[in-house]
């Protein structure tokens, strides 16, 4: 998967560029817009707010119609808070080599154990809050459960469970235009290797094993998280697109860096009343290779614990309805309740690698104003 590198190193590039480009973007729409509002300019059409829908009274947040699936998808006025969870399934069940289903017994003709299905469930608390209206910070912390069954040769099942911290996020989301109701951001943020990589397990190889790189709750290592999000509205209709990728720096101490990744996401909304709007998007991902290996880990056992048989791509549709309660009480204005459900329509993978059934996610929202 030669094009897959190749893609992933011109991603890195371009992300990379969009962080200096953000800052002369900024300089040039503070600019810009102070001209316009000294200048008086009426041959200029009239800017319909992004963080509220013309026909629709009391909405206020621009991330109403936003798929609760996309990170890092909307920023907030000066002295925004935002308060956030998300539940997060992802099912796998079977091994495929490239685009093409492969059975366990064809995975066991070269591997002593085959993986047969997986389950990762995440946990992510999130807080928002933006200093300035050309800045919003936001920070993720994710609690991270996965389990996988495993077929052997001689017929034997067993299980791994991994449970705990996964790495924590930090991101700046960095306005540079919002204007007849279109609006672009750069995400800029960095991944904290706070989870573990040395999760171990009882398996037939014997007790407390190394565990594989699918099963290990971070990456080890310092990752860059760049990207760039566009956001439209006329009326009831919002659409959206974001590319962001996950950059890694350096090697970690289990001696690997696990592949670079690149997320290709595009999605339409409509709001059906004042409290309900329901989404359509298309996600593209792409993810390398693992450079380097765990001396602990033998690839000639499980496809696992083969670094080279990692990396793929995955092309996802996915539909989400959105409940958003606009007016209220303080406690109760603001708040969202968000669900997305995901297929695979398209999954080219380096396998032996299980792949993708279905995607879940699950989201609460509180938005309100720290003034």
């Amino acid at each position: 998967m030669h094009y897959l590198y190749n893609s992933l190193l011109i991603a890195r590039f371009v992300l990379l560029n969009t962080m200096i480009l953000a800052l002369l973007l900024i300089s040039f729409t503070q600019k810009t817009e102070a001209q316009s509002n000294s200048g008086h300019n009426h041959d200029q059409a009239p800017m319909e707010p992004m963080d509220g829908h013309t026909h629709h009274a009391g909405t206020g947040h621009p991330y109403d119609l936003t798929p609760i699936g996309v990170m890092g998808g909307h920023t907030h006025h000066a002295g925004g808070l935002m308060l956030s969870y998300r539940y997060m399934y992802m099912s796998m069940d079977g091994n495929r080599i490239g685009t093409n289903r492969v059975s366990n017994q064809k995975v066991l003709e070269d591997f002593k154990v085959t993986p047969t299905d997986m389950n990762m469930q995440m946990h992510m608390f999130g807080l928002m809050y933006a200093p300035t209206d050309y800045i919003t910070l936001m920070g993720m912390i994710p609690y991270v459960k996965k389990s996988m069954n495993h077929l052997t040769r001689m017929g034997t099942r067993f299980r791994t469970e991994t449970d705990g911290i996964g790495d924590i996020k930090f991101a700046g989301l960095i306005k540079v235009f919002d204007n007849y109701n279109q609006r672009v951001h750069i995400n800029a943020g960095m991944s904290f290797p706070t989870g573990s990589i040395d999760e171990k397990g009882d398996t037939p190889m014997g007790p407390n094993q190394q565990l594989p790189y699918p099963m290990q709750l971070g990456s080890g290592t310092f990752d860059l998280l760049p990207g760039i999000t566009y956001l439209g509205q006329h009326n009831y209709i919002s659409w959206g697109s974001q590319v962001s990728g996950t950059i890694r720096l350096g090697e970690n101490d289990r001696d690997y860096t696990l592949g670079d990744e690149l997320d290709i996401t595009a999605w339409g909304a409509w709001d059906w009343y004042n409290w309900i709007s329901t989404s359509a998007r298309l996600d593209w991902q792409f993810w390398g290779n693992i450079d380097g290996a765990d001396p602990a880990l033998n690839p000639a056992v499980v496809p696992t614990a083969d670094p080279n048989l990692r990396g793929g791509n995955r092309l996802d549709m996915l539909f989400g309805v959105n409940f958003y309660v606009p007016e209220g009480p303080p406690l109760i204005k603001g708040q969202k309740l968000a669900v997305e459900f995901g297929l695979p329509i398209y999954q080219d993978l380096d396998g032996p690698q299980l792949e993708t059934d279905w995607v879940l996610t699950l989201g609460w929202q509180y938005a309100f104003s720290a003034y």
